[in-house]
């Protein structure tokens, strides 16, 4: 059976591209758009995998990330943090919030598949 990952990431570009490679991968991809959305879609299609936008109007990905490891159901769900922010500080605020692993933009794809096989 095929591994399910949840994609939030608000660009519909890099949205694209990452159900793209990961459905080229086998994987099922669904993505979401729209962060206020990411809990309730993360409990009704119980992802395997979580990859996270950081920087998302509305709802950030970091927000997210600290609900999502705050809850009981859904905190076994590796979290993957994608984000143009590239400092020090940010990867270990990202981490200490719960992400399992970060990439950050511009991804190459190869590292990004990589994370994600390692997560999975």
């Amino acid at each position: 059976m095929a591994k399910k990952v949840l994609v939030v990431e608000d660009n519909e570009l890099n949205s694209k591209l990452f159900c793209d490679l990961l459905r080229a991968h086998e994987f099922v991809a669904e993505p979401v758009r729209d962060g206020r959305e990411a809990v309730a879609r993360a409990r009704s299609f119980a992802p395997d995998l979580i990859i996270m936008d950081i920087q998302m109007p509305h709802v950030t990905g970091h927000e997210l990330i600290v609900e999502l490891k705050g809850d009981a159901d859904l905190r076994r769900i590796p979290v993957m943090a994608v984000t143009a922010y590239a400092g020090r500080e940010d990867e270990e605020r990202i981490r200490a919030a719960g992400a399992d692993a970060y990439v950050s933009k511009p991804i190459s794809l190869l590292r990004f598949m990589e994370a994600v096989n390692r997560l999975i």
